[in-house]
């Protein structure tokens, strides 16, 4: 399926097409499954077995389309002499693959954050670092994993809705909701196709569930199936339909088109678990199997084209890995491995000729093609969903999968990961290299792999020599001078580091000319602070918390000056409030609101809020507003919130009298209680891949916690900068970054890196252009950055490994001098952007709330600061949101 088995141009050792004539008897009508098995098992059949390849035609709907009737008729005429001139295909016996386990890609080497939920993926066939993304709100997105750069993204849009057809603009008003069901490249990689969950003009009646290429006649023909149960081939450069082939009884899943010297053909399956089989003549299928399961079920072949595998999930979610003997249209081999009931259909690929892969169980399982036993699993370091997506590049050096919290993980062998540091390399020592020959080589051919075929630009297509291993940004002649730099004598690599971070100026930005800024309306002016601000999942809206307990949701609309609905400072949201007219308000206790420390944390579905200002826990609905339940009367109070990784239903709760309790929603009822901190909790942060939880509390002081067993395994104060006395007192936060390894620590005295073993690797402490006290941080969405707020109103952006200041914003470039007040404002809280890790919002102590961006000539903060001699090591940033808890699980 996709790029890897679909490489018409590639020269392979091609079986007879006899060899799925076992499964292909009858053109008129499809013989039942016992009829067909009766012929004998070698691959030469008698005549009658070969009928289907009787004068191939060319539909009368299709117009000049030369079908291969001459190579036909050739091989009809081998088959009817019993001439044997080629290797036995499927009844042949594989030479046993010679392998190691080190040849699967498991080492996470990126996590990136798309935002939102992933549907399908696919790598592009030359270039093996670029992946192709398609998400649940038909958003479209196309990554250099290398750089960790999201080159291309789109949002789903309708352009002309008046020219659609009518069922389609029904379907529109009733749901906006388009899904991308697949994604993927075209075989030379200078197009590619999307298949959508609802109809576009009239290709298919309701969803389109797949895409394919292929070519029928040496021109590139698209495939697509359908809910209407019909298939479709279309010609890729004028979108004339060219066939349809009917004859399934349920909405068709799946498609997989191959070839067999010169004939070609599809396999289809439906979600009555029929598998099918058409040539391109209209004349009906010629297969008509049972797939296991006989339910959701898609087909691959090898990379070499010479072994064709299935894997589906049943309805009661028993799920099947099997490779098919063309020849007799049996199954060959079943593989072993699944859980008993899988959580979800399960997704498979092939790599090497050599390992499948499917996603079941939180994990990924691999197997030999050639042994039914698990060969080995990875978990990813956590974080992914029971059945995750996923889908390996073409050389199978680098794996794809999706992960619970919409983001991707890219696993890697010992090539994929010298790749990656080569890319990863040279795009630093591309920044040499001008931006027009940037945009030539890089942008302008996977740009314009968006608009028509005759648009697609040259270097893809014309360099292939350069594609596994060198990043197109960077000419031969800058390798070459960059080789020679790496021989050059050490004196003058110092002495031009040195020049670089003489030449190198912070960004000081100090009016709004220099960013975007946007303060959300709101026409009731209170005295109150925002005291907890985050970012729905979706990117669609922001929650702020009051200090008079009363939530604020602003939620931004899809219109012409803002298509894909996602928070912007170009478009002012609306303050939101359901028709009742209720406040989303917490309870609170006797003493003052304004005192109390609130907390706050939203499902990964935005439809629920759970909140505390002092009182009772209160579950909010956010679409009404309505208060669900409530809990965990003070005293004490509840003073943090975090959601378990792994079940919704437990939550972690730091409470005012410095415990921590575990807490079981559906049963109502505390499970265990954490006693280590002397002061209240401040902080909470789950780390998956360490199966641990962070807490941080009033006390300045660090708790490692064991999600197993709940026993703590470790506990440190964190450390007073020189300026300061110690011991430290006041609130500190915690986030986990993406590598749910590397910890940030927020305290009023500093910013600091943690490892896993609670050691602190490097910290910043206010000083020099921004010596105000530190009041919030959080990392940016793809963990790139810090972003800090400071009691005089100034925003510092950080580098996320180095925690070296790149860029400084003023209160007077995102706040108005005209806007009275009464006391010195600043950014109480800061949340990131859940996809644009540019975008942030703060929450002020007047009670505002603002959004933030660069300017529009900038499109990034700063830039970043040069490497000094002997820095501390990188830490490894994985642009993904993970399953880590934030400050206010977690502020984005």
């Amino acid at each position: 399926m996709g790029a890897h088995s679909i490489q018409p141009f590639q020269p392979v050792v091609s079986p007879p097409a006899s060899a799925i004539a076992g499964w292909m008897t009858n053109a008129n009508p499809p013989l039942p499954h016992a009829a067909m098995a009766q012929g004998p098992p070698g691959l030469v059949q008698p005549p009658n077995t070969a009928a289907f390849l009787k004068h191939p035609r060319t539909p009368t709907s299709a117009p000049g389309m030369d079908y291969q009737t001459a190579d036909s008729e050739h091989l009809m005429k081998r088959m009817r002499m019993g001439q044997t001139d080629e290797v036995s295909f499927s009844g042949a016996t594989h030479p046993p693959n010679i392998y190691s386990q080190d040849d699967i890609p498991k080492s996470v080497v990126r996590t990136l954050s798309q935002g939102s939920n992933i549907m399908s993926l696919d790598f592009h066939p030359v270039h093996q670092t670029i992946l192709l993304v398609g998400t649940n709100v038909g958003d479209i997105a196309i990554w250099e994993v290398g750089s960790r750069e999201r080159i291309v993204h789109r949002t789903f849009k309708v352009w002309e809705i008046g020219t659609c057809t009518v069922p389609l603009q029904a379907a529109l008003m009733k749901d906006a909701t388009i899904s991308v069901n697949r994604c993927l490249w075209s075989p030379d990689g200078s197009i590619f196709g999307i298949a959508f969950s609802k109809h576009i003009i009239d290709a298919h009646v309701g969803g389109v569930n797949d895409i394919a290429f292929s070519h029928p006649n040496k021109s590139l023909s698209i495939i697509t199936c359908g809910d209407d149960k019909t298939i479709k081939v279309w010609d890729a450069t004028t979108g004339q339909k060219q066939y349809t082939f009917e004859g399934h009884d349920a909405p068709v899943y799946s498609v997989c088109p191959h070839y067999k010297e010169s004939i070609q053909f599809i396999f289809s399956t439906a979600i009555d678990g029929k598998i099918k089989a058409w040539l391109y003549d209209c004349l009906g299928s010629r297969v008509d199997y049972d797939a296991p399961g006989r339910w959701c079920t898609t087909m691959a072949y090898s990379a070499d084209g010479t072994r064709l595998f299935s894997c589906g999930t049943s309805k009661d979610g028993e799920s099947h890995l099997v490779e098919w003997n063309e020849t007799e249209g049996a199954i060959k081999r079943t593989y072993s491995g699944f859980r008993k009931r899988s959580l979800g259909v399960v997704q498979f690929d092939t790599t090497k000729n050599r390992f499948l892969a499917a996603g079941d169980e939180f994990m990924i399982k691999f197997w030999d093609m050639d042994n039914i036993n698990i060969l080995t699993t990875t978990d990813a370091d956590g974080g992914l969903p029971a059945s995750p997506r996923l889908r390996f590049n073409r050389e199978g050096s680098l794996l794809a999968v999706t992960t619970s919290d919409n983001g991707i993980k890219i696993l890697a062998n010992a090539d994929g990961q010298r790749l990656v540091r080569v890319l990863e390399s040279r795009a630093f020592e591309g920044t040499r290299v001008t931006s027009q020959q940037i945009n030539a080589n890089v942008k302008a051919p996977i740009v314009n792999a968006l608009g028509a075929v005759s648009n697609v630009s040259s270097p893809i297509a014309a360099t292939p020599e350069l594609t596994d291993r060198t990043l197109p940004v960077v000419s031969m002649s800058s390798l070459a001078a960059m080789d020679n730099n790496r021989a050059a004598d050490i004196k003058p690599k110092i002495s031009e580091d040195s020049e670089k971070i003489k030449c190198w100026k912070l960004a000081d930005i100090v009016d709004s000319a220099h960013l975007k800024a946007l303060r959300l309306p709101d026409p009731v002016t209170t005295s109150s602070k925002v005291v907890r601000l985050l970012y729905t999942n979706s990117g669609l809206a922001v929650l702020a918390l009051g200090s008079n307990a009363i939530h604020k949701l602003w939620k931004w609309t899809r219109n012409e000056r803002n298509p894909s609905g996602k928070s912007t400072t170009s478009v002012a949201p609306q303050l939101w409030q359901p028709a009742n007219g209720i406040l989303m308000t917490n309870e609170t206790s006797d003493s003052n609101p304004e005192e109390a420390t609130a907390c706050i944390a939203l499902s990964k579905n935005d439809s629920y809020v759970m909140s505390a200002s002092g009182g009772k826990v209160s579950l909010f609905n956010m679409m009404t507003f309505k208060v669900m339940t409530t809990f965990m009367a003070p005293p004490p109070a509840a003073t943090f919130l975090a959601f378990h990784p792994q079940d919704n239903n437990i939550i972690a709760i730091g409470m005012e009298d410095s415990s921590i309790q575990i807490y079981n929603v559906r049963v109502d009822e505390v499970k265990t209680k954490l006693k280590g901190h002397q002061k209240k909790i401040t902080g909470l942060a789950f780390s998956q891949s360490l199966t641990v939880l962070v807490s941080s509390g009033a006390d300045a002081q660090l708790c490692m916690w064991s999600i197993d067993g709940w026993d703590k395994k470790k506990s440190r104060f964190i450390q007073a900068p020189a300026s300061r006395t110690a011991p430290l007192v006041g609130d500190t936060k915690v986030q986990f970054h993406n590598d749910q390894t590397h910890l940030l620590v927020v305290h009023e005295s500093q910013l600091a890196i943690y490892d896993s073993k609670l050691e602190c690797l490097r910290s910043w402490s206010p000083r020099d252009a921004l010596p105000a006290p530190i009041s919030s941080a959080v990392y940016s969405c793809d963990g790139l950055l810090v972003y800090a707020g400071f009691c005089d109103g100034a925003v510092g952006v950080f580098e996320a490994d180095s925690l070296r200041l790149r860029c400084r914003i003023a209160l007077t470039a995102y706040m108005s001098s005209s806007i009275p007040s009464s006391g010195p404002v600043y950014p109480l809280v800061i949340a990131a952007h859940p996809s644009e890790p540019n975008q942030i919002a703060l929450g002020m102590s007047d009670g505002a709330v603002h959004v933030v961006e660069p300017s529009d000539a900038d499109s990034k903060w700063g830039a970043a600061p040069p490497q000094e001699n002997g820095s501390l090591p990188r830490i490894t940033s994985n642009p993904a949101s993970s399953n880590s808890q934030a400050s206010e699980p977690p502020p984005r």
